[in-house]
């Protein structure tokens, strides 16, 4: 029997229609889980997708062997989503999605329920969320001193390592989330960071926000150092690591509006380091002192 359930990640709900097994797979949502409601950012169901029609390319997504591939599509109106877990793997899932991806038909391909769900949500609310001030981001974030810093950097650089670090280094500080949180800008000029049912290899699906301290793009090196980014650098890293549909202009243009306001409210570091100890004290005492 289908049955529809609504969650609620930072401040914007959506919904997810399926059958009972599918949902029981869903134990990363339950911490999100909220009331019925008729102001969703997206409504997804699980069933049959039929891609009958011209088909026109429009963007391709396999920057790493070991990230999904994902294949974006116009299908007439409408938008068709295809993933595989990996470059050169079978396609998993494929999603039609209305042109303002706010109805969406999920239909599953293999076994791989869970990771056809969790990047079928992941697509969407990246999608539906940007024109709201709101960027779903590829970081790990540690709250400490009730302040979340984020930690930017392509995949194997070490952005868990770091987190993990500072977890050893300070009492205090706890991770939020370790591949996918929320930053969103608040209407007073506050910059938020929310964790999310989304986490990658680490399980942490923590319904909670704190207000950013800094955000730091990590990088392998010989020796720990760090130096502020310019606003040019700052938003460049800031949009390598946000999640969305950047060949589409208007989306784009709503990116960069909420990476503009974000990166004039929030101090980047960039931070050149070993995967020791000694580079979460270098990065603590550098970035703690700036924040109001």
């Amino acid at each position: 029997m289908e049955k529809r359930r609504y969650y609620t990640v930072a401040g914007h709900a959506f919904s997810v229609t399926c059958n009972e097994a599918l949902h029981a797979l869903m134990t990363n949502y339950v911490p999100f889980l909220t009331e019925p409601t008729d102001d969703t950012i997206f409504d997804l169901s699980v069933g049959e997708v039929c891609t009958d029609g011209a088909r026109k390319h429009v963007f391709t997504d396999s920057s790493d062997d070991d990230m999904p591939r994902i294949e974006v599509n116009r299908l007439e109106e409408d938008w068709l989503i295809e993933v595989s877990m990996y470059r050169e793997s079978p396609i998993c899932c494929r999603m039609l999605c209305t042109s303002d991806f706010h109805k969406a038909i999920l239909q599953l391909e293999s076994e791989n329920t869970r990771f056809g769900i969790d990047n079928a949500c992941m697509l969407l609310y990246a999608f539906t969320t940007a024109k709201r001030m709101t960027l779903e981001m590829h970081a790990a974030v540690v709250v400490k001193d009730e302040l979340g810093y984020l930690f930017l950097g392509k995949s194997g650089t070490g952005k868990s390592t770091h987190a993990q670090l500072w977890m050893d280094t300070f009492d205090d500080a706890r991770l939020l989330n370790d591949d996918n949180p929320i930053l969103r800008m608040l209407p007073n000029g506050e910059v938020r960071v929310y964790g999310s049912p989304w986490s990658g290899k680490t399980p942490c699906y923590i319904n909670r926000n704190v207000r950013v301290g800094s955000i730091v793009k990590l990088s392998q090196a010989k020796e720990n150092k760090i130096r502020a980014l310019r606003l040019p650098e700052a938003y460049a890293y800031m949009l390598s690591s946000a999640s969305g549909l950047k060949v589409e202009p208007d989306m784009m243009d709503a990116l960069y509006d909420t990476i503009s306001h974000i990166i004039q409210s929030v101090q980047l570091y960039e931070l050149d380091c070993l995967p020791n100890q000694d580079a979460a004290r270098l990065c603590a005492s550098t970035v703690q002192p700036h924040i109001d």
